[in-house]
């Protein structure tokens, strides 16, 4: 049977464990840290809403649940050095989202939820009353929904005789300056729709958020 007689193998077996007991506290600070970071940024916004954090501290939040053991701000300062706004990094593509070190399908998803969430919202709201008695509020949710696209789009909001909004589609998709408009496949949807008035409407992506509208009636 051996004894341990002070030597220098106790010294050396007394050392490793000093290394890993310091290493094994080492990951908890870091996870207590960035815990201890969400929990502040959430308790900032709750108490003062979109006015209390800045875009990048609302990107981070949004990639929270995208990356939940990875420090998020500098994803989120990269996103917006690249495209700019918190509007132009939710409405990228996500070919380009993905060029981002760090940005990844889940991050993608968390964003392309969001600018989704926001449309539905918009469009809820121009639903609940005559288009163009709220005509800010329609500028709004076509800016959201297509004035960052890096192709143009041709849109038409069909409306009723009370110009409330029947149906929003999408009639063309075309390159990053023209998109074809078949004036006979317009009218055609607009009966069918039974629509009275339509507004049409196109982006431009070399100006980005710009939007040109067009009001006419449909009979």
């Amino acid at each position: 049977m051996s004894h341990s007689n002070g030597s220098g193998d106790d010294k050396a077996s007394a050392a490793e464990q000093g290394a890993l007991f310091a290493a094994a506290l080492k990951p908890k600070k870091a996870v207590d840290d960035k815990a201890g970071h969400r929990g502040r940024l959430r308790e900032r916004f709750t108490n003062g809403g979109a006015d209390a954090v800045p875009d990048y501290e609302l990107l981070e939040m949004i990639l929270f649940r995208a990356f939940p053991r990875i420090d998020t701000k500098p994803i989120a300062k990269r996103l917006l050095a690249r495209f700019g706004s918190f509007a132009e990094v939710v409405s990228a593509p996500p070919d380009r989202l993905k060029e981002i070190e760090g940005v990844g399908d889940r991050a993608v998803q968390e964003l392309k939820l969001i600018k989704t969430a926001a449309e539905r919202l918009t469009r809820g709201e121009i639903k609940s009353r005559p288009a163009l008695s709220s005509w800010s509020g329609v500028l709004d949710y076509l800016r959201l929904a297509q004035g960052f696209e890096d192709r143009e789009y041709f849109r038409i909001l069909f409306l009723d005789k009370k110009n409330a909004l029947i149906a929003d589609e999408v009639q063309g998709r075309g390159t990053v300056d023209h998109t074809p408009v078949y004036v006979r496949e317009v009218v055609k949807r607009a009966l069918e729709l039974s629509a009275t008035a339509i507004i049409l409407v196109h982006n431009h992506p070399t100006t980005p958020s710009l939007i040109t509208l067009d009001h006419a009636q449909a009979h």
